[in-house]
């Protein structure tokens, strides 16, 4: 437990740095003074004081913030500090501040993923065949056991992956495969066979198939240059964001059910698990955690930076400033959400632990 503890800890604490340091570094781009800078909430246990803002860290582990000059319209601010004040700057500068932490969590993930990238290189599937179901369209047609799959359609193969996509968002028509067996090159006509299998969310999908599946132990190791490791950091970035806005939108839908949502003390077990499954599990874990932080931090609710966007966006619309009483019950509302989101997750983790998941 002590383990999973502080690496909860570490992991909470690179994603709320830099979350904050996002805001920090855009705030002060802008000439907006920063007060306080702070890992963390409730009492200090750590800080220190350079120029005008106070870095600190916090008791309770569980976030962060960077308290601005003028941050609060309603605030009194002495005439010398207007040009340091965030209400007094330009709207789309205050918009950029409030962004910069959900992007700089995107920033992280994109950063590991580029790190791992560069240093692992890539691993993939051959498109080996291992074996060949009887009466399948693949059978039908003469593939064998080691066949090399090296295109479909035209389209070069260069992993399993690769023919699999091919092969499974066609529309069932008969495929030109080229094979390798024993040096021979030749081409195969199949006509794939509809299947009902199911997706990541367990819901009925119609994939294409043809029968084969790939050969154990068949991997190949790509290294990447920094291009190429570049390229693969925005991609895994698109993937990761990508599954993780269509998960939130399956749990609204109901197809994702909602004990699969876990709070502190699921992300403190599984942040012990990868930590002991190695560095790069961990860093993973940490990117899609990132991940996650900032498309959360985007919803449109008040208090998170997306809350703040949406105001700021009826204010570009209507050019009017959203009144202090109105912001305060917006306030009062998004922290009731977030209150019940919390105790909602505590709950499931509980269940888990008592279920021994």
């Amino acid at each position: 437990m002590g383990h999973s503890l502080f690496a909860f800890v570490v992991v909470l604490g690179i994603l709320v740095f830099f979350h904050e340091l996002g805001h920090f570094l855009v705030a002060r781009f802008f000439g907006v003074g920063v007060e306080t800078f702070s890992l963390g909430f409730g009492p200090k246990i750590y800080k220190r004081k350079v120029g005008m803002t106070e870095y600190c860290i916090s008791m309770i582990p569980l976030g962060g913030y960077v308290k601005m000059v003028g941050e609060e319209p309603s605030q009194t601010i002495l005439p010398k500090e207007i040009e340091l004040s965030f209400s007094h700057k330009k709207l789309f500068q205050k918009a950029m501040i409030v962004a910069a932490g959900p992007l700089f969590n995107f920033f992280l993930a994109f950063l590991i993923f580029y790190t791992i990238a560069q240093f692992s290189g890539l691993y993939i599937v051959k498109p080996v065949v291992g074996s060949v179901g009887e009466n399948t369209p693949a059978h039908v047609a003469g593939i064998l056991p080691d066949d090399i799959i090296q295109s479909v359609q035209g389209k070069d193969v260069k992993s399993w992956d690769d023919m699999v996509d091919i092969i499974g968002n066609g529309t069932g028509e008969p495929l030109e495969i080229e094979i390798s067996r024993n040096g021979s090159v030749f081409k195969l006509t199949i006509t794939p066979e509809s299947k009902i299998v199911k997706n990541l969310f367990e819901e009925d999908e119609k994939r294409y198939m043809i029968g084969i599946s790939a050969k154990a132990g068949e991997i190949e190791h790509i290294p990447l240059n920094p291009f190429q490791a570049l390229g693969e950091g925005v991609k895994q970035t698109w993937k990761i964001s990508s599954l993780t806005i269509l998960s939130v939108v399956k749990i609204f839908q109901g197809t994702v059910p909602t004990d699969t949502l876990g709070g502190p003390i699921m992300i403190a077990q599984m942040a012990g698990q990868q930590a002991e499954a190695g560095v790069i599990n961990l860093a993973f874990f940490i990117a899609m955690l990132s991940i996650n932080l900032g498309i959360i931090n985007l919803f449109p609710v008040p208090v998170l930076d997306g809350g703040h966007l949406f105001f700021f966006g009826i204010e570009a619309l209507t050019g009017r400033t959203i009144s202090d009483k109105i912001r305060e019950k917006a306030n009062q509302v998004g922290i009731a959400l977030l209150v019940a989101l919390m105790v909602f997750v505590f709950y499931n983790d509980i269940v888990r632990i008592f279920n021994g998941g």
